[in-house]
């Protein structure tokens, strides 16, 4: 036997055994082999017809009791109790809006409001109903979290589960003319196991919940109200349900299922026409012959139009109205919303392993570096406003996230958040509500209503790219999350599903603030995929000035303060020693801007490093998730927005860290001064829009007296999504400074900025140095939304930072915390008119 055919049975051995390897997303299918997906059924094609012959019709009827509804008390303790009751809304809402309660966020009131969850209540709505419904359903859309429901005086239906939907097969209670619904909502168990932290609810264990109001994070209110929508719907024996749109290709081939609950012959006809763009409308239509159950139905739309995420394309969408006919009549009407794009996840480039999922997230057969963060419910108090969300999720477009994960410490997210994040091209991963291994101990029945009802519910979105078992189980598996597997499949088919996060390959670390490590562990750590880290920042002056309600601060505040209350766990377990280390890097924490400053200088540094060192790493790290955007309740906490809506300066590092196009500087520490260093310099594009193009990185360093020790230009033509530039030398006298500040433009081959990116290290060398530089002269003008600022000094001017008094939870700027080149003048647009202050850190007046 020659080497040439050992050769040769050597490479068809290696060529088997890779192409033999499973990945663990195979891996976890094969164990869900018997569930069926919609994708894998046998489908009926539906025929064009004319758009004439199709006339739009409304849905099957639905009453809604959204409103105004009673609170009253049901023990001896609230039994004088009767105010009015939003719905949607909590106990506490009503509470604080009637006086009973002083607002739960401000000071320790939070402790007032807790001991109501402890309590028995009753929410009444009195209402008309004609009688002219078939079967009605009511309808509740998400009750926290233990209920009965009485109509007309009669028990209709006990439920336990904040995310299941309790519906009532209603005809039999109602009447013509006036009905009574009252809820009774019953306590929220306190049950204390010496868990983290011992003084935590445990109850969240023992139910399905939103558990991050327990009091093991953030807040301990537990949730307690209607939550959601309440309805009554028209459920006629003829009708369709629960459509589920399908993208099978993006060439426009399609897939539609509908429910049909009862044996129907008759007619489908489908219209589909451009939601948010201009398109035409098509139409078709099938006939049906005793269909019942689910049913599949396939169609080509003609040109499509394909939803994209945040900063690859338009998050085109589509609306679809489905219509039932019976002997020429239509009988029943559904609409929806859906857009047309594919998820497929890739390996990693060394291949499949079945230690790792495959974690290259590629939509619409484009592979893409996700750019994300997390995302915490909402409100303690549960105010889930349209308004709210808005506010936002417009923030995170702004900053360029592409993907939110919407974690296990919180909620199956609302259709509000959902449809947002379809508009504005932001993918979600979506957990379900678990942690820790709550899914252990959680009912099961419970967790699995939960899954069914919410996965039915938001199937639709192509926002929605994955799911998830929950939040840091060390061990993931067994019957809960195999029915969470299986049930993705059966129930959807068309987006992955992961047992955990972290698992498989993505990676969550906390080193910085938990174990107190400096902050250049965030500058050297690397992930394949990071699916949470951060630092913690206090919110704004104005919203801890609001929230410590009067109270004057001190450092370090004592232990029994409103400040400390305000802070991971309520100041329990070191978090005044861990805020004053990370804080204490930048300034001496003798003032509140002080320790504001520096807590958010110190959430910068953390993430905005983490972020770029990830991109660089393209493609054997494929996203980073920092934790986190949003806040449920005020304190100090790891978002880049606060509770109150304010914008934290983390948002536009992290803005400019995330840009498509940019360039950046790896650090490996913080303080250079004095040392000979060399900082490798990278070009980023994530969209290969300057492929093969000659653009320009311009870098330059300043120091502390605002000198200039480097200036260079290098011109190169980019191959790929990631390029170094070079290395860039600074030798020990050029970092021999008490602050150094670099910044980099990329420019076009004319000039034409494209992007900037900016740092500042060295600020260890002196507490307090950073605000401390060679002032610049700064001017400005406001035009209405406009603002123009122009740096007239010969050196740059750091950190400008603009603001508007009174309007800080509202207000979005187009940039922020700038650096202006010697003689530059920029243009910031803002979404008021109200007049700015601007503010720079090399200033003469501090």
């Amino acid at each position: 036997m020659n080497k040439t055919f050992l050769t040769v049975i050597c490479l068809m051995f290696v060529a088997c055994a890779v192409h033999a390897q499973a990945s663990l997303d195979e891996i976890d299918r094969r164990a869900w082999h018997d569930a069926v997906s919609p994708l894998d059924v046998e489908a009926v094609d539906m025929s064009d017809i004319p758009v004439r012959k199709m006339k739009h019709r409304a849905s099957d009827r639905c009453m809604s009791l959204n409103g105004s509804w009673m609170l009253t008390g049901a023990d001896s303790i609230n039994s004088d109790i009767s105010v009015p009751c939003n719905v949607p809304g909590s106990i506490h809402t009503a509470l604080k809006g009637a006086g009973v309660i002083p607002d739960p966020c401000l000071g320790r009131n939070d402790t007032i409001a807790e001991r109501c969850s402890y309590r028995r209540w009753y929410v009444t709505r009195t209402f008309d109903y004609d009688g002219t419904m078939s079967n009605p359903l009511l309808s509740f859309k998400g009750v926290a979290n233990k209920c009965r429901i009485f109509i007309n005086g009669m028990l209709a239906a006990e439920h336990e589960g904040m995310f299941g939907e309790p519906d009532i097969e209603a005809e039999r209670y109602l009447k013509r003319g006036e009905n009574v619904i009252k809820v009774e909502l019953l306590p929220i168990p306190e049950i204390y196991n010496g868990g983290w932290p011992a003084t935590a609810n445990e109850a969240w264990k023992h139910t399905v919940v939103a558990n991050c109001v327990y009091g093991w994070h953030y807040s301990k209110i537990p949730s307690m109200g209607i939550w959601s929508d309440v309805q009554i719907l028209d459920r006629p024996d003829l009708r369709i349900e629960t459509p589920f749109f399908i993208t099978r290709s993006v060439e426009g081939d399609m897939r539609m299922q509908i429910t049909f609950p009862n044996v129907t012959t008759g007619e489908i006809r489908l219209l589909i026409k451009p939601y948010n763009f201009d398109g035409k409308a098509q139409t078709f239509a099938k006939t049906i012959n005793e269909a019942k159950g689910n049913v599949a139905f396939d169609f080509k739309i003609k040109e499509p139009s394909l939803w994209w995420p945040n900063g690859v394309g338009s998050p085109n969408l589509y609306d679809a109205e489905i219509q039932l006919l019976i002997d020429g009549k239509v009988r029943s009407v559904c609409e929806r919303r859906f857009g047309i794009r594919t998820v497929e996840m890739k390996p990693f480039p060394e291949g499949k392993r079945e230690d790792l999922y495959n974690w290259t997230f590629c939509i619409n057969g484009h592979d893409m570096f996700v750019k994300g963060t997390g995302w915490c419910m909402m409100d303690a108090l549960l105010d889930f406003s349209r308004e709210k969300y808005e506010r936002f999720l417009s923030v995170a477009r702004q900053q360029n996230i592409q993907l939110i994960r919407a974690w296990g410490g919180g909620m199956p997210e609302t259709d509000t958040f959902y449809e947002l994040c379809d508009e504005k091209g932001i993918m979600v991963m979506q957990e379900w509500p678990t942690a820790w291994n709550s899914h252990e101990t959680q009912p099961f029945e419970m967790l699995r209503e939960t899954v069914v009802s919410n996965t039915v519910r938001l199937r639709n979105h192509p926002s929605l790219v994955m799911w998830g078992g929950g939040n840091e189980s060390e061990k993931p598996y067994g019957r809960a999350i195999d029915m969470m597997g299986h049930l993705s499949v059966e129930l959807d088919g068309s987006r992955p599903f992961h047992r955990a996060e972290a698992w498989g390959g993505s990676r969550h670390n906390y080193n910085c603030w938990w174990d107190e490590m400096h902050l250049n562990h965030n500058l050297n750590m690397t992930a394949r995929f990071w699916g949470e880290f951060g630092v913690p920042s206090l919110p704004s002056v104005e919203s801890v000035m609001k929230y410590l309600n009067d109270e004057e601060y001190v450092w370090p505040p004592k232990k029994e303060s409103v400040f400390t209350h305000h802070t991971p766990i309520f100041g329990t377990n070191g978090e005044i020693s861990r805020l004053g280390q990370y804080a204490g890097y930048f300034t001496s924490l003798e003032t509140l801007d002080d320790v504001v400053f520096g807590s958010q200088m110190a959430q910068v540094v953390g993430v905005r490093h983490t972020l770029e060192r990830s991109r660089t790493m393209w493609p054997n790290t494929t996203g980073a998730l920092y934790y986190k955007l949003n806040d449920n309740y005020p304190g100090l906490s790891w978002s880049s927005i606060d509770y109150y809506g304010v914008i934290k300066p983390l948002h536009y590092f992290a803005k400019r860290a995330f840009e498509p196009t940019t360039t950046v500087l790896l650090f490996d520490r913080t303080n250079m001064a004095g040392q000979e260093v060399s900082i490798p310099y990278y070009l980023l594009d994530d969209n290969n829009t300057i492929t093969d193009r000659n653009v320009k990185a311009r870098l330059s360093v300043w120091n502390h007296k605002m000198k200039c020790v480097l200036d260079t230009l290098i011109t190169i033509k980019p191959k790929g999504r990631v390029e170094k530039i070079s290395d860039i030398v600074l030798k020990d006298n050029q970092t021999l400074s008490e602050m150094l500040y670099m910044k980099t433009d990329l420019l076009k081959d004319d000039g034409t900025l494209i992007a900037r990116n900016w740092y500042f290290c060295n600020y260890e060398t002196r507490r307090g140095v950073m605000q401390e530089s060679c002032a610049a002269d700064v001017c400005f003008e406001q035009d209405g939304n406009t603002i123009t600022i122009k740096n007239q000094s010969d050196w740059p001017a750091v950190g400008v930072t603009i603001d508007v008094p009174g309007m800080s939870s509202s207000l979005l700027l187009s940039d922020n915390y700038l650096w202006i080149d010697p003689g530059e003048t920029v243009i910031v647009d803002a979404n008021t008119s109200r007049p700015a202050i601007v503010k720079w850190w090399n200033s003469k007046n501090k």
